[in-house]
């Protein structure tokens, strides 16, 4: 039976983390958006660029 390191244990427990609290996109979040934005290119795209710059400016302070 295979095992795992310590910092992989790590690293899974921060992707589970991660995705309960809505920090991770799954297939489904993104059909949602998609679907919610009437599956235009133009409109998903400005859509994740406001997400983007709402997250890094977050980060800078």
């Amino acid at each position: 039976m295979p095992t795992i390191t310590k910092k992989e244990l790590e690293e899974y427990r921060q992707m589970c983390y991660d995705k309960n609290n809505g920090r991770i996109l799954t297939p489904d979040g993104l059909r949602l958006i998609c679907d919610g934005l009437n599956r235009d290119p133009e409109a998903i795209g400005k859509h994740f660029l406001e997400v983007l710059a709402k997250l890094e400016s977050g980060k800078s302070r």
